[in-house]
């Protein structure tokens, strides 16, 4: 959960892709698929850790949109950058890692990506995978489906292009309040999918899967979840499993320093970065039945905000800057010195930011009914070692979270940038 990026209610910040998703859904008018049509006109009406409180929500799409209409959203598949980074929030998501099978190499790499590219194309577009389609999606449309695909450290050992590593890829250092399971952490390859309808993401989550064949083999797959679009009544910025509006400070694509920030240079190295960018992720569990026993303004000390509407301890709305030189008749701080919004502050932490895009997860009960539940906290950077490191080595030294949180998996992906038409995702990578 990171304020830097920050927790966020009300959001006059809509998403910039959310509205792209619309126009493109506009403009596919003539090419309308049949499963698309029949979805639309058969409808019936944390780094918590890394971040911190700002597990990292993006602003909301703008205005509500109405549920009979949103099997028609569609994201583009091609484009500068990947599909999945700048989007809006969806309600569903799969995380799952691969490790390239033994013996495999860059030849089966290559063939992997393209047919991955492929079949992502066709499910974004609302069409059925070329092979073997399950059916699952049958009667939905493309539901603003999106697929993401990364490269992992281990991957170019794999590839045999150590060479084209990029030094951002270098691994994490540790953090003390790390618990890792590395059987649930990093992987050769990393894909994301997300959608507003849960049979369109596990339809997708299938087909690629399949179309892993005996290139590669899962490593560990991991599933999530957001409020749906057109839930609220007015268009909010998300909350997360603590209660907790989470999202505010987001950059925001109005920024001037947006895609500095975000993406790799056009013109950078390696060259097959670009227009890329990096992805830490991490499964972050928060303790909740310790966290629920917490008056509700030792909750709000701990984040430096209200809980009821994301606004600063000292006063005004969700968007409200934050004063931290404001006390009270005391004396003391109103926004505590260790409260999670101060901490992961940009102007807190020599301007590091991140754009987090994170999902809520529910993997059932401990034995002794402790929920296993938190944040698949993701978040996107130019440079990690200019954004999630620093954050969260300050959080490791003193935030007031750190108690009711427990980061149990880690992975560092370099996602590169959007496949141009004919082109597949990592093929300047993998051809070059």
């Amino acid at each position: 959960m990171t304020d830097q990026s920050t927790p966020g209610a009300t959001s006059p910040n809509p998403s910039p892709v959310a509205t792209a998703s619309a126009r493109a859904g506009t403009a596919a008018g003539a090419g309308v698929s049949r499963r698309r049509l029949l979805g639309t006109a058969g409808a019936t009406g944390l780094v918590l850790g890394a971040a911190g409180t700002g597990l990292g929500y993006t602003a909301a799409p703008a205005g509500a949109t109405p549920l009979t209409s949103l099997g028609a959203d569609r994201a583009m598949f091609h484009g500068k950058h990947q599909p999945g980074i700048t989007d809006a929030l969806q309600a569903r998501g799969h995380l799952v890692a691969f490790d390239l099978a033994p013996g495999a190499g860059r030849k089966e790499a290559a063939a992997l990506l393209r047919r991955w590219s492929a079949t992502a194309e066709r499910l974004m577009a609302g069409e059925p995978a070329a092979h073997d389609d399950t059916d699952v999606a049958r009667d939905a449309g493309p539901s603003a489906l999106t697929v993401t695909f990364g490269f992992g450290h281990s991957f170019f050992d794999r590839t045999d292009l150590r060479r084209q590593r990029p030094g951002a890829l270098d691994p994490l250092p540790d953090f003390s309040s790390d618990r890792l399971d590395k059987s649930r952490s990093n992987g050769d390859l990393w894909v994301q999918i997300g959608a507003n309808d849960a049979l369109v993401a596990f339809h997708a989550l299938r087909a690629l899967q399949k179309d892993a064949g005996g290139a590669a083999r899962v490593r560990w797959q991991m599933n999530g979840f957001n409020r749906s679009p057109g839930a609220t009544a007015h268009p909010m910025t998300a909350r997360n499993l603590m209660g907790q509006i989470d999202g505010t400070r987001n950059p925001k694509p109005a920024d001037p320093d947006f895609d500095q920030r975000l993406f790799a240079p056009a013109n950078g190295e390696p060259a097959w970065m670009a227009n890329g960018s990096y992805v830490v992720v991490r499964r972050i569990r928060m303790l909740l039945d310790d966290w629920e026993k917490l008056p509700l303004t030792q909750q709000e000390d701990v984040i430096g905000r209200r809980k009821s509407d994301g606004a600063p301890l000292g006063g005004g709305t969700e968007t409200t800057a934050m004063d931290l030189e404001k006390t009270g008749k005391d004396g003391t701080y109103v926004v505590p010195v260790n409260a999670h919004a101060r901490i992961t502050r940009p102007d807190q932490n020599g301007g590091a930011a991140m754009l987090r895009r994170p999902f809520s997860y529910h993997d059932g009960f401990d034995a002794d009914g402790t929920p296993d539940a938190g944040l698949l906290f993701i978040c996107w950077q130019a440079d990690p070692l200019r954004g999630f490191v620093p954050v969260q080595r300050k959080l490791d030294r003193g935030d007031a979270l750190s108690a009711y949180i427990r980061h149990e998996a880690s992975g560092l992906f370099a996602v590169p940038g959007g496949a141009a038409k004919g082109e597949y995702v990592g093929q300047r990578l993998l051809e070059g």
